[in-house]
């Protein structure tokens, strides 16, 4: 069963757009974690924030965002500040342009998330969308923001749904030249049909057990052990509330008809 979305909103091309939910393609919820405990009491340690100066412990609703514009001088801003300057990309993902699928570079993408219809309505408007961008061989590129914070983001056609990347700003990657320019390119040319039959002979079908963590198994192996020699603990249920959804019913055929006449320059409805 795939986990609750994080995110939900629409996802828009010119008159065309569809209610969408997004979640992470990735993750960590399966790493041993560890809580730090009390030795003497076996009671968890929590953290806190603590006043630098008074080191008195700062109660949440005396907590606010401040921004250094000197030492020891900030620029305070509250919650509905920040929430004040929410832009359009916060609900809606508007594909603003497209992009050959094999320009971008591998360093550029930066984290993957699925998106889906979040709404039985909108399946043909993001099937259309989908099925285009797989047949040009094109990604989508957009805006969204994340954590307030806005992101370049494309989008690429995976099968029944879409891969969405968050991109890596032009300042966040180093260049590979500043790196690789004393390496000596030349190679024996007589040498490289024997490291070919190498590795042809240990080539092998791409498989997720390639990338298995070791570590994580010998730490499940001990606390496996570990369990066994304590009391079972209670465990409690957990609640499922179930999302809610949004409809948003067009006409698609008519959508895109006014967003050619318009040269996909149409009006946000």
């Amino acid at each position: 069963m795939a986990p609750r979305p994080y995110w939900k909103g629409y996802l828009k091309l010119s008159l065309v757009t569809c209610p969408v939910s997004m979640s992470p393609a990735t993750s960590e919820s399966d790493k041993v974690r560890f809580h730090t405990l009390n030795r003497e009491t076996g009671n968890r340690v929590v953290s806190q924030y603590v006043d630098a100066v008074t080191r008195k412990p700062v109660k949440d609703e005396d907590e606010v965002k401040g921004y250094a514009r000197g030492e020891n001088d900030y620029v305070l801003l509250t919650d509905d500040e920040l929430d004040a300057v929410a832009l359009d990309t916060v609900k809606t993902i508007d594909i603003d342009k497209f992009v050959p699928r094999d320009s971008i570079e591998w360093i550029y993408l930066e984290k993957p998330h699925y998106l889906v219809p979040d709404d039985p309505v909108g399946h043909e408007a993001f099937a259309v969308i989908r099925d285009a961008m797989a047949s040009d061989k094109v990604f989508g590129v957009s805006r969204l923001v994340i954590g307030r914070r806005e992101r370049a983001v494309v989008l690429e056609p995976r099968g029944e749904g879409i891969v969405l990347w968050t991109l890596r700003f032009g300042d966040e990657v180093r260049p590979e030249e500043s790196y690789f320019e004393d390496i000596d390119t030349k190679s024996d040319p007589d040498l490289i049909p024997l490291v070919q039959k190498f590795i042809k002979q240990y080539t092998k079908t791409w498989s997720a057990d390639m990338v298995s963590d070791p570590v994580q198994d010998a730490l499940l192996d001990i606390i496996a052990k570990k369990k066994k020699a304590l009391k079972p603990s209670k465990k409690g249920k957990a609640n499922d509330d179930g999302a809610a959804t949004e409809s948003n019913v067009i006409d698609i055929m008519d959508a895109l008809r006014k967003s050619l006449a318009a040269g996909g320059k149409g009006k946000r409805a």
